[in-house]
């Protein structure tokens, strides 16, 4: 049972109460003190101070002192005035449990109401974080966009500059040939009248000269045939659009049952949203988004920004958890901050969403089981870090990387890995 201190000393003042309590050669360490507003307990092993006060204090800014193997406690009156004595007289046995009782809930529901507090507080930092995160984010991205709007009407100008250019260039072509076909013609009517008016005066002259009038006639009316053919088609391209296949397999080797599963699982996916979310009521639609949010992760996570990284993934998850790009993409960061078993459980999540195993979601199978397997080894569970990477050799067989990394970890589990 502990002993009670009763060799201490106190003073008051009309707004504080002084009270010193020596600690008897006790370790500090060793000392535990709780004070509420009407009840003080100094534990100290194997001494023990209590004291139901005779009238509320400010327990939050009262203060406690240990210095020189003593507790100099400064208690601040609720109501200033002057105490009879330090604790409360004619208390029996069963008020004092009740008081203890009394004071021990206040605390706790003190302690709650911090607790609450500061989670709420966080709540709002971190909301606000991200707030700030998307709006410079929207900045950004209207400034990329006007760029390109920008840029797209400069080329629009400048392509609509140059086609008026041609289309001037080509009518001053032909209105240079129509005039050349003109001249051409006059020169021709007139050569004519010139021969036939010849003919008509000299009917005495030699018959070549018809002859030499009439080749000249054809000669000019050659010409004239040669100068009407109209000019080169000018160099075009013609663009032809074939029907886009979804999966670039042949007919007998495809998996037309798997491939239509695939198809229609995704189609599900990009359905399953849930915008019921109470951190989501502020932001902009197009900031509810799972797609934005995982490429605003996949920027975060080229910058190493890994925690706010997985900040985004975690909200677009909590958007739409059938995308398995989003779990694959989280493992990768938890696997960057050692999160190990983490990443084992995004790598499984978004292997399980990877089903069934088709040719469009290939890459992405391989990418869980080698970071899994990753996981696994780092963990030193190479058995089974082993097992992942032969399930990504399986899946292609060519690669280099993986298959030298496949090579060590049987190496480790025979235990005949090189000394580096």
């Amino acid at each position: 049972m502990p002993l009670q201190v009763s060799d201490y000393s106190w003073q008051q003042t009309k707004t504080a109460v002084f009270l010193s309590l020596p600690l008897k050669g006790v370790c500090v360490r060793d000392t535990d003190v709780f004070c509420t507003e009407n009840y003080l307990k100094v534990n100290f092993p194997p001494f023990l101070f209590e004291a139901f006060l005779y009238a509320p204090i400010d327990d939050e800014n009262s203060k406690a002192k240990v210095g020189n193997d003593t507790i100099v406690f400064t208690l601040y009156k609720k109501e200033a005035a002057m105490w009879e004595t330090l604790s409360v007289t004619g208390v029996d046995k069963e008020m004092m449990q009740r008081i203890r009782e009394r004071s021990v809930l206040q605390a706790q529901e003190r302690a709650k109401e911090a607790t609450e507090a500061k989670a709420a507080a966080k709540r709002k930092d971190q909301k606000y974080a991200l707030s700030v995160m998307m709006k410079i984010e929207e900045e950004e991205r209207k400034k990329i966009e006007d760029m390109k709007e920008n840029e797209r009407i400069k080329a629009t100008k400048e392509l609509e500059a140059w086609k008026e250019y041609q289309r001037k260039a080509e009518e001053q072509k032909k209105i240079q040939r129509e005039e050349k076909l003109c001249q051409k013609e006059k020169q021709i009517k007139e050569e004519r009248k010139k021969l036939k008016s010849k003919s008509l005066t000299g009917n005495s002259a030699p018959r070549n000269l018809a002859t030499k009038g009439r080749n000249s006639e054809n000669i000019f009316t050659e010409k004239l045939k040669e100068d009407s053919i109209p000019a080169p088609r000018s160099v075009g391209s013609i663009k032809i659009n074939f029907t886009p296949r979804v999966f670039p397999t042949a007919l007998r080797e495809s998996q037309v049952a798997e491939e239509e599963e695939w198809l229609h699982k995704q189609a599900e996916a990009r359905r399953a949203m849930n915008t019921h979310i109470p951190e989501l009521c502020d932001l902009k639609e197009e900031e509810k988004n799972p797609e934005w949010l995982k490429d605003k992760g996949n920027k975060l996570f080229a910058t190493e920004n890994y925690l706010a990284a997985i900040n985004a993934y975690n909200l677009a998850i909590r958007l739409n958890n059938k995308i398995p790009l989003l779990y694959l993409n989280r493992a990768a960061c938890h696997l960057k901050l050692k999160n190990l078993h983490k990443t084992i459980e995004d790598s499984s999540k978004a292997l399980e969403l990877l089903m069934p195993p088709v040719t469009d979601n290939a890459n992405a199978r391989m990418k869980a089981h080698i970071r899994r397997g990753t996981a696994f080894c780092q963990l030193e569970l190479y058995v089974e870090g082993l097992q992942d990477y032969e399930a990504a050799l399986k899946i292609d067989p060519s690669d280099r990387i993986v298959q030298i990394d496949a090579k060590k970890i049987r190496n480790v589990i025979q235990g005949t890995e090189l000394k580096s």
